[in-house]
């Protein structure tokens, strides 16, 4: 049984969120990330397109060999779309983290179970899709391990975090999908060109 709440994960993986660039996934990992950016220029936040997370940042990975990446997603989503991680042990980008946000539910289509609440193991899944590193974390005791992780074991890494069924962060994220697009990608370009 997790003791983690969903608003204290990500603040405390990532103490200098501006690091990474982020790609999350629809809703409560949206609203999480968005929270700990502001919004900021080094997200993109996805809308209306479950499953694709894990696949565009491993895009952005790829693109930016460079630079931290990270995918934010929660469970359902990365259900939709669980092909990526194969894909990504197969590109094998050590810069690339995945990060899944596990309350077990379907939250935004009113709290059905999620497979992960009964018998669905991301962990070994991510470990039969050829990911190297793996790690699951339930309490809030284990976040120090979980940041060293993010930032220490060899990559793609993937963190399923299993959190409580408490509500995300609440903010409102700028839904401009094309204006978000181009603040992310001139992000990126600075990004890459400092280094």
């Amino acid at each position: 049984m997790s003791t983690i709440n969903r608003r204290d994960l990500l603040p405390n993986l990532l103490p200098n969120p501006d690091d990474f660039l982020i790609v999350s996934g629809l809703a409560g990992a949206s609203k999480d990330t968005a929270g700990l950016t502001d919004d900021g220029a080094n997200l993109f936040t996805m809308a209306g397109a479950m499953g694709s997370t894990v696949s565009m940042g491993l895009g952005v990975a790829l693109a930016a060999p460079t630079q931290h990446v990270l995918s934010v997603a929660g469970d359902g989503e990365l259900m939709m779309g669980i092909g990526s991680l194969a894909t990504a042990a197969s590109m094998m980008p050590n810069n690339f983290t995945i990060i899944c946000i596990d309350n077990g539910m379907h939250a935004e289509t009113g709290g059905q179970l999620g497979h992960t609440s009964r018998r669905t193991n991301l962990a070994i899944m991510a470990e039969g899709a050829g990911i190297p590193s793996v790690l699951e974390i339930d309490s809030p005791n284990q976040f120090a391990e979980a940041a060293q992780f993010i930032t220490d074991a060899p990559g793609p890494r993937f963190l399923w975090a299993r959190v409580t069924v408490d509500p995300p962060t609440a903010y409102k994220r700028d839904f401009d999908l094309a204006a978000r697009r181009q603040i992310f990608r001139t992000a990126f370009q600075a990004k890459n060109q400092a280094d």
